[in-house]
């Protein structure tokens, strides 16, 4: 009789751990009835105007979506697949805050909000996090990686206060959140996030042409055009430091394969796609040299404040709207959309107090970090599967291989007026710098350059503590609903 209850004891112990695991799964996975989470907040349906809004635009709660963030004009925008089975837009938030300046995240500590190409997956739902609601960003992702960029905790939150992050108000985050449970729900395994720093049009193109980090927008545009030609998600890759999009192999041709910090494999972009993008970078580049001939002033290298707000918060708050922010007021609702927690506060001109005219890219400070200037990344051309250009000759650049007979190279279409020289020269307009694509070579170059290995940074550790995130959603399961670990969640602090 013992030994039948040791038994019996013995197989019911990894029932136990089983279902311990499903029950894991449970509250980390999407559940039968669409929601992520049995947190409360979390759960929230998404707002019956925005089910009506998708109706009237052929959409469905289900279908895949898609964000897209412009800094400068504070927004948030979420796409989603109509019935034409392309992305359109489905709404526009208002950024309540966000810090630092415009350009991308280098090193933790910098403050800088992440602008790039990101993918987020259920993993990094974090339906317990101390600003209402919270998704990691992923940052650093691949690209970041290869440029030895570090950080953590980079997220998109509610609780209108950021440092390093994107802040809505608690109801805002509750409707994208929502958004986002349904689309996994649906069968959405990821979805993408753009982050840019304004929108890319050629009057913002015009007014930044100065600024050091305009090779890094240029590669940036790259994406966002095809996003624009083409209504569908660019598939992104990363070599030689540098993002690719849309790659395929030659026609046949196996897949390329790509190494972040390694040279670039022969690839091409499909044939219309190429063109469409082609022809609008033509369009754009035209509308840039005509502005800048009229004399458009440039804006500023470095914001005269920390961060940014939304002009339908600032006017709640009685403050005019940041300079450059182009969004018309129209698009929101005249009462700032939630509500504004009483400790937020607004952008303060001259906090960071320099406005440097030729910056080059530096080391950043991190204490006091909301007083010091915001670091800039090194600059490195745009191109993909080029030579890197020689220090005393930036401007001569070579294609790194020979195009294959009867295939289109990226060189050759996706890259069309992108390639800029590695640093322009101090006073140098770094838009002057770009090679259009009638003076690219088109002969093979030499033998191209071995890649350098490069070991990757190890992170700085934050020394600021902040109110935590929360427990870290799907911890059980590392964000096992796609390929991969998802990126960790704070339980300790939040992104700087």
């Amino acid at each position: 009789m013992i030994g039948h209850l040791i038994s019996h004891r013995s197989f019911l112990r990894p029932l136990a751990a089983l279902a311990a695991v499903v029950a894991a799964l449970a509250l980390a996975g999407c559940n039968t009835d669409g929601g992520m989470s049995p947190n409360a907040k979390a759960s929230k349906p998404i707002p019956a105007k925005t089910l009506a809004l998708m109706e009237e635009k052929h959409m469905t709660k289900a279908s895949p979506m898609l964000v897209r963030i412009f800094k400068q004009e504070a927004e948030l925008e979420v796409w989603k697949k109509d019935d034409s089975g392309r992305y359109a837009k489905l709404k526009s938030f208002p950024i309540c805050r966000w810090s630092g300046d415009l350009g991308p995240k280098v090193k933790q500590g910098d403050r800088q909000a992440p602008e790039g190409f990101y993918t987020i997956t259920p993993g990094q739902m974090n339906p317990n996090s101390s600003y209402y609601l919270a998704f990691n960003i992923g940052f650093p992702n691949a690209y970041d990686r290869a440029n030895d960029r570090d950080g953590k905790f980079l997220m998109i939150h509610g609780d209108c206060s950021s440092a390093g992050c994107y802040a809505m108000t608690d109801e805002q985050i509750s409707e994208i959140y929502a958004l986002a449970r349904e689309s996994f729900a649906g069968g959405q395994r990821a979805f993408q996030i753009q982050a840019y720093p304004f929108h890319m049009t050629a009057k913002n193109l015009a007014r930044h042409r100065n600024n050091p980090n305009m090779a890094f927008w240029k590669m940036l545009k790259q994406g966002n055009d095809i996003f624009e030609v083409s209504g569908q998600e660019p598939k992104v890759d990363v070599c030689d430091k540098h993002y690719v999009f849309d790659a395929e192999g030659p026609a046949g041709q196996p897949a390329p394969r790509f190494n972040p910090r390694g040279q670039c494999p022969v690839y091409q972009m499909p044939q219309e796609i190429a063109a469409a993008v082609a022809q609008k970078e033509r369009q754009d580049d035209a509308q840039v040299a005509s502005l800048v001939s009229s004399g458009l002033k440039t804006a500023p290298i470095r914001m005269a404040t920390d961060g940014g707000m939304n002009r339908v918060f600032l006017a709640a708050l009685g403050r005019p709207p940041m300079d450059g922010d182009d969004s018309s007021p129209a698009l929101f609702a005249e009462k700032a959309p939630g509500t504004i927690p009483p400790y937020v506060s607004p952008p303060q001109p001259g906090v960071k107090g320099t406005l440097l005219a030729n910056a080059e890219p530096m080391g950043t400070p991190t204490s006091p970090p909301a007083k010091t200037a915001i670091a800039l990344p090194p600059i490195r051309p745009t191109a993909v599967a080029f030579v890197k250009p020689p220090a005393t000759k930036p401007a001569h650049t070579q294609i790194a291989a020979a195009r294959p007979a009867g295939t289109t190279t990226a060189n050759a279409a996706h890259h069309a007026a992108t390639t800029q020289v590695a640093a322009a020269g101090a006073g140098a307009p770094a838009w002057n710098a770009t090679l259009s694509s009638a003076k690219l070579s088109s002969k093979a170059a030499a033998k191209p350059a071995k890649p350098v290995a490069v070991h990757a940074k190890k992170p700085a550790k934050d020394a600021q503590a902040a109110k935590p995130h929360g427990t870290a959603f799907a911890s059980a399961t590392s964000g096992g609903f796609v390929n991969g670990a998802a990126p960790a969640l704070s339980t300790t602090g939040f992104g700087r």
